[in-house]
């Protein structure tokens, strides 16, 4: 899989933009501020129809604007794919896939791609939204049909909360515990499927971690991913939930779902005076977190800079290796957003000889000697204008 063209239309600072793109390692080349980003934004958009820098689509409209149209064709194996999106400020987006209309998240059927950008070191120490977010994009990328469940199971927790809010102040009604009764239904059987797949990713991701890891520090600082799920803490706790429960986390293991839909029901039920006194849904995929390790430890709160920047590639790395392994599409594009910046010499060759072999990679840098050097297809952008496409030689040492 790979992009071979790109359009864009009063999207971010760019009235207009055609950008093309070729197999192998392409270099986005501009000073800081001129737009770089922007045009990766715009690519990973219809891979996840989300930014990886903002949570809103209003940002990515053109000041003075309402509307941004991002056009891109794809090259799927043996065929071509015009996948378009329109942002609207007012009204619902808009999408089409070689010029017939089409639900927005069908976009997601057609292309994947996996980010590496400077908001990934929020990974290992941000919030457990952020985890959250991580696990079900690449959830979502490697079975698509997930971004409908994820929405759906998003659309349950607000109806469910906003009825708990309500049963504040009509405690005891049969009408409310009757209707909470069906959206307890629903909460469960989309969230068991969200764990489902969650476990099914950790155990995934835990091999080529280790690997990745291990190729970019030429260390072995024993990496490791598992989940913290509020189900299992509230059942244990007799009720108490936390947002980031301090508990040892439990291992992905290969539980049924029948377990699952058990376990969650017991959450729900040691929670059900607490979530009706607060007015939240207290229990859920919505309230877990994800815990990354090295050596046995916490990477929040005890990794150095460079190894929580190491944890944080490996981790794409490993989701990348995995689509790829898993995909029937091809490879996903690769794209490093201003990352070689962060990496000394080192760590930049070992990061850019790992995802070298995939069909396509997107770099965006302002410093050309932060590039390792080779063959690269290079687009330079200043102002947000393309000011020239070109193959040259990188070579920093120059």
């Amino acid at each position: 899989m790979r992009v071979t063209h790109l359009s864009l239309s009063e999207f971010r600072n760019y009235e207009v933009a055609e950008v093309p793109f070729k197999a192998g390692p392409n270099l986005i080349v501009g000073r800081n501020g001129q737009g770089k980003t922007n045009l990766v934004e715009a690519i990973a958009y219809f891979a996840s129809l989300s930014s990886h820098r903002v949570t809103g689509d209003a940002a990515m409209m053109r000041a003075g604007s309402t509307t941004a149209v991002a056009r891109m064709k794809v090259a799927v194996e043996d065929r071509d794919v015009l996948l378009e999106m329109q942002l609207n400020r007012d009204k619902a987006n808009r999408a089409q896939i070689n010029k017939n209309a089409v639900r927005p998240r069908e976009l997601t059927r057609w292309f994947s791609c996996v980010v590496f950008a400077p908001e990934d070191l929020a990974l290992v120490k941000g919030d457990p939204s952020t985890r959250r977010r991580f696990l079900d994009e690449a959830v979502a990328a490697r079975n698509p049909v997930f971004a409908g469940v994820l929405s759906d199971y998003d659309r349950v927790v607000r109806q469910r909360t906003t009825l708990l809010k309500s049963a504040r102040f009509n405690s005891g009604s049969g009408a409310v515990e009757a209707t909470l009764a069906v959206w307890d239904d629903q909460l469960v059987e989309l969230g068991v499927r969200i764990m489902d797949a969650r476990r099914s990713l950790i155990r995934a991701l835990g091999d080529p971690l280790a690997k990745g890891y291990a190729s970019i520090v030429e260390h072995d600082h024993l990496p490791r991913l598992s989940l913290i799920e509020s189900i299992t803490h509230s059942i244990e706790k007799h009720g108490v939930s936390r947002e980031t429960p301090q508990d040892p986390p439990i291992p992905a293991t290969d539980v049924s779902r029948e377990t699952l839909t058990v376990q969650f029901r017991e959450a729900l039920t040691a929670v059900r005076r607490q979530e009706i006194d607060r007015g939240v849904t207290l229990v859920g995929p919505h309230r877990d977190d994800v815990l990354f390790e090295l050596n046995d430890l916490p990477v929040k709160g005890y990794a150095s800079h460079g190894e929580s920047w190491s944890f944080a590639l490996a981790l794409r790395l490993s989701v990348a290796k995995l689509l790829r392994e898993e995909s029937p599409s091809g490879d996903p594009v690769i794209i490093l957003d201003d990352v070689f910046a962060e990496l000394d010499a080192r760590r930049r060759a070992a990061l850019m000889a790992e995802v070298a072999g995939f069909e396509q990679v997107i770099v965006t840098a302002a410093v050309e000697g932060d590039v390792p050097e080779g063959q690269w297809h290079r687009v330079r952008i200043e102002a947000g204008a393309v000011l020239g496409v070109d193959v040259e030689e990188v070579n920093p040492h120059v």
